[in-house]
């Protein structure tokens, strides 16, 4: 349990249920994620893991289970609906344009705009200024918000996606494999980024296979095994190659 005196989880997933055709993707699946908490979402590819978070953001519709945000029962039907909850995912492809400015994509879907007349224009000036300002409220600097997102590295990407989300007050962030791909530096950023966000209020969803990076900032830890939820364990509960070693299958939980 996070120690803010929160004591309603923001979700909780019971007895989670996915079916495709014959296949039993979930099978029973509880998953809960306590206010101003990071949990480790872990599991092999093809565990499952992708398959739960889908269900939690109105990708797929569960077979069975009940899911309850902020103690409440809810039905997710879409994606909208999840980020009208205030559930928001960043992928790892993060649906950035890499055409378009740090800002342009900072407000991707939420554009300012201002009238001249009859006719809205962008507000390219209070965009720019808004985005830099609320990057750097979660410990992000950035050389210029006018630069083209397709210049940046992949933690910066990181950082605008995760600044994005707080920005707009999302409540739950879904990260879906963040530090992959990136370098021992950049994952370091991103790292520090989620605690920052954390601190600010949010609960944080680390999807990964790489045990080492999310042991350094998860509060706890969920592991997935063949659509099964294998355990729930709080930080400090496990070694780094006892969590490798539950994924695997090596011990049993």
């Amino acid at each position: 349990m996070s120690d803010n005196g929160h004591d309603t989880p923001i979700v909780r997933m019971e007895n989670i249920v996915k079916r495709f055709g014959t296949i039993t993707a979930l099978d029973g699946v509880d998953f809960t994620v306590n206010q101003q908490e990071v949990v480790g979402l872990l599991g092999d590819n093809g565990a499952g893991k992708s398959t739960l978070i889908k269900v939690l953001t109105g990708v797929y519709t569960p077979t069975s289970g009940q899911i309850f945000f902020e103690g409440k029962a809810v039905e997710i039907p879409s994606p909208r609906e999840a980020r009208a909850l205030g559930i928001e995912t960043c992928y790892q492809d993060l649906a950035l344009v890499n055409l378009m400015s740090i800002s342009r994509n900072f407000f991707l879907g939420r554009e300012l705009t201002r009238k001249f007349g009859p006719i809205p224009w962008l507000d390219v000036r209070s965009m720019d200024g808004t985005a830099r300002t609320a990057l750097a409220d979660v410990g992000i600097e950035i050389r210029s918000s006018a630069e083209r997102v397709g210049k940046l590295s992949g933690g910066e990407r990181q950082s605008i996606a995760i600044g994005r989300a707080l920005h707009f007050g999302a409540k739950l962030l879904i990260l879906d494999e963040p530090t992959s791909a990136l370098s021992v530096g950049e994952t370091r950023k991103v790292l520090s980024y989620i605690t920052n966000a954390r601190e600010s209020g949010l609960s944080v969803i680390f999807i990964t296979h790489n045990v080492h990076h999310v042991y350094q900032v998860a509060d706890a830890y969920t592991i997935i095994r063949h659509g099964k939820e294998v355990g729930t364990y709080m930080k400090g509960d496990l070694t780094e190659d006892d969590i490798a070693d539950l994924i695997t299958g090596e011990r049993e939980s």
